[in-house]
Parts: structure tokens; sequence; C-alpha cells
């Protein structure tokens, strides 16, 4: 099947409202905006993997929640949906929603510490974008834990009723990035160099733009 350039909202299947206020999102900075305007899921009730009307109902989202939105948006706007994969031991995964401008990469992230956020189309190729993330990307024990890359993984490869309209949780799509080959950052040599945050590394980590509510979990 023939990729679409731009989808409509009848490709889509989301509402005119949805649409509407997706199609306001006509650039990555107004996307980016717009997810860092949206509170962190915290996931109080369990975990979750929201598709894109989910996370416009519920006003709320994680990083790979965020990442269909950017996509969805970007796709409106006649640029491709990719998600990029970055895999990390002992720690969390991040998925950021690529875009490129001058030949270059830049990526759309929703995180709650900014450290991990934005990056600007400067980098020639995804290795230089992944490895942009390297120093700050840590554990709680202050050791760094980025360890590889995977993607560009292209959205119109499956329906949007997976992603965009999904009335449960996504974790398919979740488990499709986490099964893509990825490649490393670093090698077993190099593990041995990697220095742990100092102290006011730690202090900068500890700033965050949303704070959990006190008796949540």
């Amino acid at each position: 099947m023939k990729k679409k350039r731009f989808a409509r909202r009848e490709d889509l299947g989301l509402s005119r409202a949805e649409f509407r206020a997706l199609s306001r999102l006509d650039s990555p900075e107004k996307i980016q905006r717009f997810l860092c305007a949206i509170p962190c899921n915290f996931e109080v009730g369990g975990e979750t993997c929201l598709s894109v009307r989910e996370v416009l109902t519920q006003r709320r989202a994680h990083c790979i929640e965020g990442a269909f939105v950017a996509a969805c948006a970007l796709w409106i706007q006649g640029e491709p949906p990719l998600l990029f994969d970055l895999k990390a031991e002992k720690d969390y995964d991040h998925v950021v929603t690529l875009f490129r401008r001058g030949g270059c990469w830049g990526a759309i992230s929703k995180t709650n510490p900014p450290v991990l956020r934005w990056r600007d189309p400067v980098y020639r190729n995804l290795r230089e974008l992944a490895i942009s993330y390297f120093h700050e990307y840590a554990n709680k024990r202050h050791h760094k834990t980025l360890r590889s890359y995977a993607g560009p993984f292209d959205l119109r490869n499956l329906d949007p009723s997976a992603w965009v309209t999904n009335g449960e949780h996504c974790w398919d799509i979740g488990e499709k990035l986490d099964a893509l080959r990825h490649t490393a950052l670093v090698s077993r040599r190099q593990l041995k160099w990697l220095m742990p945050r100092d102290l006011t590394e730690r202090r900068i980590a500890a700033v965050l733009q949303y704070r959990k509510a006190r008796g949540t979990g």
C-alpha cells in the first residue's frame, strides 16, 4: 500500500474537533510547546500507553504517548510520522518523534525532566541525534544508562486505529519498537569509563516541570 503523505481526518478516524486541534500544530515548535503544556502522565492508576485520542481527552501524556501526538500532528502537515526509540539499561526507555529540516534531524519529546526534551534539527545522522541524549540520560543512582537506538519507525505502516483512535492501550506498538534492531552507542570497554553525575548535575536533574500530587502513590 502506498503511504499517504498527508493524513486527512477520515484517514485518522478523528472527530472534527480533534482534527482541528491537531491541525493548529503546524510546526515542530508548536507541537513541542503543546506537549510541554500537557501535564505529565504519572500512571497513578497503573501503566498506560494512550493513543492520540486518549491523550487529547485525558490531557496527560508520558513519552511514547506524546510521541504519538507529535507524529500524528506532523502527518497532518504532510511530514512522515516517525518514531525513534532510545533504549536504556536499568532505566526507562524513551521514545521521541523525528523530523527533518535542511537534511538534518531534530526531535520532539515529551518528558518531565527538561534535559531530555526537544532537539534542534542540526544532527546530520541518527547516531548524532541519539548521542545528544547520552550525557543527561541517567537513572536514580546517577549512572548514565542510554545504550542504543532504533528507527525511524514509520507509523504509516500501521492502521491509525492502533495508535490514533485506540480506546484501549497501545502496548503492541511499544513491543514493536522494542523488537527493532537497535544500534549500540557505546562499547563494553567504554562502559568502564562512564562517570556518574556529580553533585551539581544531580541538582539540575532534580528539576521537573510537574510534581506528582501527594497521596497518589
